[in-house]
């Protein structure tokens, strides 16, 4: 899907909740009644709702399982609001450079970090609730250190599942600047 896009710039944005379909590129799991756009006033902006079970109500990109993204840049950010006391989770499909495909499944559910060659169980303990925050992912990090010696070449799948609110998701070639205060929460942005 991107694989042949300019990839130079700053970012590569996957996902927007603006415009009249936000939806259109993604294959959505779950009824109407689970999944649905909004406004949200915190954040004054649209944003994709994901609630319920979390195994049946997800978001999937690219919407084909023959397609791939192809996103090169480094960092994945997911701009998004996590409920108190609701599980949440997020499935990478990546790519090393040795054409290995690879899957990183973070989710609150997992307490610790498991692996095998192909396949990773992440802990998200840290991500904060009942707030808006950027939750940064450094791709080449994660792969290099979970599946030792592997060298990311792409992102080429996305599941976001519920429960959770989505304002955006986008790739940076940088590191993005921290954003928490002192107390370590996050301000909403006006983007």
């Amino acid at each position: 899907m991107f694989k042949n896009e300019y990839q130079g710039g700053a970012f590569v944005e996957i996902f927007s909740a603006q415009g009249k379909n936000p939806g259109a590129k993604w294959k959505i799991l779950g009824s109407p009644s689970v999944i649905w756009k909004e406004f949200d006033k915190e954040v004054k902006s649209f944003v994709f709702v994901l609630e319920g079970s979390s195994q049946t109500n997800k978001i999937q990109l690219p919407k084909e399982n023959k397609q791939i993204l192809g996103l090169i840049q480094r960092f994945l950010v997911l701009q998004i609001y996590v409920p108190l006391g609701q599980d949440f989770s997020t499935e990478l499909l990546i790519t090393d450079l040795g054409n290995i495909k690879r899957r990183l499944y973070l989710s609150t559910v997992h307490k610790e970090l498991s692996s095998t060659p192909l396949h990773a169980k992440i802990p998200l303990f840290m991500i904060k609730r009942k707030i808006w925050c950027n939750l940064c992912i450094d791709l080449v990090a994660f792969t290099s250190e979970i599946f030792k010696g592997a060298v990311f070449q792409s992102l080429d799948g996305i599941v976001v599942s519920a429960n959770c609110k989505l304002r955006k998701i986008f790739t940076l070639k940088s590191k993005p600047q921290d954003t928490a205060d002192k107390d370590g929460n996050s301000a909403p942005w006006n983007s």
